[in-house]
């Protein structure tokens, strides 16, 4: 791990910090009015959810927001209705962090790329390449010599599926994650089937940022047939049983929710990364979808929660980190909610929550992290090494 803290040269750097810290005191002073009283003396005497007694194999849990969240729609006064699963059921339970701040490249490949590997990747957002640097997954399997399926990661199919391994030296794919795009198995499940897409269409919505630049669901599909068999199979899934239940599924996001829990029930990794990017469809200039896809992740995580709780291989061996990869433009800057293009604090400072084991219910840190520190995090916590990591662990939470 890196001593010392790396400020890519070509990333703004300057005011914005000063109007992070805005962001995070709004953050922070709405979520102590929004607990209440009652939650007070939590903040003052934090308690540990999980004692150090815990013997079996620690359980970790990722879902970003991809796609991005403003404070204004999510953690602000203003925006706190549209997360509420997030607000009375999850923070009262975690360590709640209000200035995560990305310096990194505002795309969603690669800025959720740099949430898996603890650095801040460099290469086109719109290119599905591999991260240059090792990824939580190699570090985990790698430095605690555990099996392939011991690491998953569900994510959306435009482009994602390379970034399960890194292309660095001495990691690389044999220590990478068993990566699954739920729409890419629909697809291929729906075909297998002879059924028509149609059928699936809104579950299978992809990139709304440039999708010229990227290849079809279809396509991937129909190249990737026995790498989804091989899926299939791992997951003991009945493809028949699996497109009448997509039929249920009202978007991608939640096609994704159920893809963690049969992984979760069926093969119990002990790492988990899920990406949820319903939120990208902010680009398509529809404020309501938007708040809709923020209102649907919120349930969503708060599903996923109950299932780590009610789930024996999970309950009080897991820690479930929650973060948006970025936020995006305020109002009054280029085209507002819509993109994240301009580099400023709103779209770059966001906020995470960790619950469960190590976490300390109700507390608020006040100080700023970024997001990559949440790979040295994770292996700090469970024991292995991130050596190429710029972040660094996060103090409260190892």
């Amino acid at each position: 791990m890196s001593e010392q803290r790396t400020i890519e040269p070509f990333l703004p750097f300057g005011c914005w910090a000063r109007e992070s810290h805005k962001c995070g005191w709004s953050r922070r002073e709405f979520l102590r009015g929004a607990l209440g009283a009652s939650a007070a003396s939590m903040f003052l005497k934090p308690r540990r959810l999980f004692g150090a007694t815990a013997e079996a194999r620690r359980k970790t849990i990722i879902v970003t927001f991809g796609g991005g969240a403003r404070d204004q729609e999510t953690f602000s006064a203003a925006g706190q209705h549209n997360i509420p699963h997030l607000v009375n059921e999850l923070a009262p339970q975690a360590t709640f962090f209000p200035q995560v701040v990305n310096r990194g490249i505002l795309g969603h490949y690669v800025a959720t790329s740099s949430i898996a590997s603890g650095r801040y990747e460099t290469f086109d957002n719109f290119v599905a390449q591999a991260p240059a640097n090792p990824t939580l997954f190699e570090y985990y399997r790698k430095g605690l010599g555990r099996p392939a399926h011991d690491a998953w990661v569900i994510a959306p199919s435009n482009g994602f599926q390379s970034i399960g391994a890194s292309a660095h030296p001495g990691y690389g794919s044999a220590y990478g994650a068993q990566v699954i795009l739920p729409k890419r198995l629909l697809t291929y499940a729906a075909k297998t089937q002879n059924h028509t897409l149609r059928d699936y269409e809104s579950l299978l919505h992809d990139n709304y940022e440039s999708p010229a630049q990227m290849s079809s669901v279809a396509h991937d599909a129909s190249n990737g047939a026995k790498e989804l068999t091989d899926v299939a199979e791992a997951l003991k899934l009945s493809l028949d049983t699996f497109t009448a239940h997509a039929r249920t599924l009202d978007s991608p996001d939640e096609l994704s929710v159920y893809i963690a829990r049969e992984v979760m029930r069926r093969v119990a990794p002990s790492l988990l990364f899920l990406t949820l990017h319903d939120i990208d469809v902010a680009h398509s200039g529809a404020f309501s979808l938007y708040l809709d896809a923020i209102q649907r992740a919120d349930r969503l995580c708060a599903e996923l929660w109950q299932e780590v709780e009610s789930n024996p291989e999970y309950k009080d061996r897991t820690t479930m980190f929650i973060l948006p990869d970025f936020g995006r433009d305020a109002d009054g800057e280029a085209s507002g909610f819509q993109h994240h293009r301009t580099g400023s604090a709103m779209a770059r400072t966001t906020w995470m929550l960790a619950l469960g084991r190590g976490a300390q219910a109700g507390r608020i840190v006040d100080r700023p992290i970024e997001s990559v520190d949440l790979v040295p995090t994770v292996g700090a916590c469970c024991g292995f090494a991130t050596p190429a990591s710029a972040g660094r662990p996060i103090a409260e939470l190892v």
